[in-house]
């Protein structure tokens, strides 16, 4: 009798290792078997707009790479944070991942409540691209240069309206520190996305907006929208003949939209390898980087497209941009 409860111990043990290894031998399984069904890849703005352009270019040649189709789903609504809400929810099995841009490192200030971390609910991908902003307005707008628009916003700040991709967005953050920057308010209308907001702003209903050379380049050409500005310190050089904001005596004002690829927090590691590892060979693939260069942007450079590159500068940017909006007073419930 003396034997039997060692014996039942041991019996435990075994079949606990057993349970153990049968459930570390699936976790290898699934990783070695990754993607084994279409992927998701979540973007928080409407289809049409810059960031849908980016998902959808890069999508596309990371399925190649998989062998699976990524899918892109559109869920609009409150500067991108209803997306990420969405995939910080999601399983952590490498189904669902999300493509966000500098918005996912100024939520945290921009918004008072948030149901999710940036940081700490997502695993970083990796980098994507860098893409200036334009200053554009509607193509009978009167100014003929960025010192005539200057005068004529501050003269009519009661008629102008100005349109973005709602609160938090990179244009409406952009055009809050352009408002600050002049020292002038101007109407604000919010759109669920930048796609919308073009629409309007081809017809003419509203008057001007900031926005990533993704979407305005080809609009800028075809000459169907003034240009004014790059948001950049240096020119464009798809489109050298436009001045910076800098050249604009508005000294120091820089910014660019980065794109940044995540999946839920817990997805396993080899998972998040494989994605990262189709995404340094999508940014590389000649078609995706042609149609980068045709709509003024570029593929970031290897190293930045891997998840540790990511999560620092992530953290760099959520340090960067906190005291900017704090300082600019700009708030979101």
């Amino acid at each position: 009798m003396k034997n039997a409860l060692p014996r039942a111990a041991a019996a435990c043990l075994a079949i606990l290792g057993l349970g153990l290894g049968l459930g570390l031998a699936g976790a290898n399984a699934q990783a070695e078997n990754y993607p084994a069904r279409t992927i998701t890849m979540v973007v928080p703005f409407a289809a049409g707009g810059p960031t849908d352009t980016v998902a959808r270019l890069v999508a596309q040649s990371m399925g190649t790479r998989l062998r699976q189709q990524i899918i892109i789903e559109n869920v609009a609504g409150a500067g991108g944070t209803i997306g990420a809400a969405r995939v910080a929810k999601s399983a952590p099995d490498g189904y669902t991942i999300f493509l966000h841009h500098i918005g996912h490192a100024t939520a945290p200030a921009l918004y008072r409540k948030l149901s999710y971390n940036a940081i700490d609910s997502f695993e970083p991908i990796g980098l994507v691209t860098d893409v200036p902003m334009t200053v554009v307005a509607r193509k009978d707008f009167p100014a003929r240069d960025m010192k005539e628009f200057l005068a004529y916003v501050k003269a009519n700040k009661d008629k102008v309206s100005y349109a973005n991709a709602g609160v938090g967005s990179a244009s409406h953050l952009c055009g809050m520190l352009l408002m600050t920057a002049i020292d002038t308010n101007l109407t604000t209308v919010p759109y669920k996305g930048t796609g919308p907001a073009m629409n309007d702003l081809l017809g003419g209903q509203v008057d001007f907006m900031c926005d990533q050379t993704t979407n305005t380049t080809s609009q800028i050409r075809g000459g169907k929208i003034k240009a004014y500005a790059v948001t950049t310190k240096a020119r464009l050089a798809t489109m050298p003949d436009l001045p910076t904001l800098n050249e604009a005596s508005l000294p120091g004002f820089d910014v660019a939209v980065w794109h940044g690829m995540y999946a839920p927090r817990g997805t396993p590691k080899a998972t998040v390898d494989a994605l990262s590892d189709a995404l340094r060979v999508a940014l590389k693939d000649p078609v995706v980087k042609q149609r980068f260069a045709d709509l003024g942007t570029e593929p970031v450079a290897d190293e930045r497209a891997r998840p540790e590159a990511l999560r620092v500068y992530l953290k760099s940017e959520i340090d960067r941009w906190a005291p900017i909006i704090a300082k600019a007073g700009i708030y979101a419930d």
